[in-house]
């Protein structure tokens, strides 16, 4: 088999497979007749192993996804690759534009970590592509980004918190818990959580302000341009996939990081709220939005430590004390 994976550092937190045991996924997925002839390892990602297989007798490859093992997940995005499975019933509404699960195994009994095996979706990344065109035309790629996440923001879910569980029966609760986690994780890595556990508490002392969300929505949980894939030939840009929908959740949309990028900057990006629809603006849905930009900062430090990002980690710090000020 050609195999090209990508050289790492020994302690990096990605860890690539073997030849080997790409071969192995492959005739457990397949049979015991499928083999490889190549499989070039994806860089793009920043938690899962990703990588393009083509396999004998195939002319087109499969995406193969392998979670890290679970020695290095967090409490927080613990069996991320098992939330998106359990989420994709649910992401119905545009499976169109989502790549087909062709197998999967959680079972630990090939190569001791989850993986999944998708079909291989047509197109460019959008952080590649979208600025090859005028930004005259970029209106239309965010004008689709907010179709796409009305229409996952329409879907009701049947409990607070992530598709797979563990569910809640009030906003508040699912809230509290995923800032809990955060601070327990920030606390495994030796990192200062006073700042996170100060706005669990905050949100604890305010739960009803949260319980004014009564319907669980589906939010897309990581949804933005590094997550699409864009036509290469067409004359304006186009959305031709999405994908990684590991972080799904079911809450408030307003707490979605879809939407936290739609709001910014006020640039070409505004064409997003043209599908989707006004975003409320009163006075609670501003004061819960302080907290989940907070959230959004806690999840955003841990990956900042991961990645080795250590001037960034402490960067985290002063912009989560100028949303603490606004809190309290």
């Amino acid at each position: 088999m050609d195999f090209h994976p990508v050289e790492r550092a020994s302690q990096a937190f990605q860890q690539s497979l073997t030849a080997e045991e790409i071969e192995q996924v492959c005739r457990r997925a397949f049979g015991g007749d499928a083999a490889p002839v190549s499989a070039v390892e994806l860089g793009t990602g920043m938690y899962n192993n990703v990588y393009r297989v083509t396999l004998a007798g195939q002319v087109r490859p499969v995406i193969l996804r392998v979670a890290p093992p679970e020695s290095r997940q967090f409490r927080s995005e613990r069996h991320l690759m098992r939330n998106e499975f359990a989420s994709l019933p649910w992401l119905a509404v545009i499976a169109p534009l989502m790549p087909r699960v062709l197998a999967a195994d959680w079972s630990h009994e090939v190569i001791g970590r989850d993986w999944m095996i998708q079909t291989h979706l047509d197109g460019i990344a959008a952080p590649e592509h979208l600025g090859t065109y005028p930004r005259t035309t970029w209106p239309a790629f965010f004008r689709r980004m907010g179709d796409i996440a009305r229409s996952v923001h329409d879907v009701r879910g049947p409990h607070f918190g992530p598709v797979s569980g563990p569910g809640y029966a009030t906003w508040s609760e699912a809230v509290i818990a995923s800032l809990e986690e955060i601070a327990a994780d920030l606390d495994g890595v030796g990192l200062d959580a006073a700042d996170v556990r100060k706005v669990a508490a905050v949100a604890a002392h305010e739960s009803a302000v949260f319980d004014e969300v009564t319907e669980p929505r589906l939010l897309t949980g990581d949804l933005w341009t590094v997550n699409a894939l864009m036509d290469p030939a067409a004359p304006e840009p186009v959305i031709t996939g999405v994908l990684d929908f590991d972080r799904t959740w079911f809450g408030d949309p307003a707490a979605d990081w879809t939407i936290r990028m739609a709001t910014a900057k006020a640039d070409e990006r505004e064409a997003f709220w043209e599908p989707y629809g006004v975003l409320d603006r009163s006075t609670a849905a501003v004061w819960r939005a302080r907290v989940y930009e907070a959230r959004h900062l806690g999840a955003i430090r841990l990956e900042r430590h991961r990645l080795a990002k250590a001037d960034a980690v402490r960067e985290s710090y002063g912009a989560m004390a100028e949303v603490l000020a606004g809190l309290t």
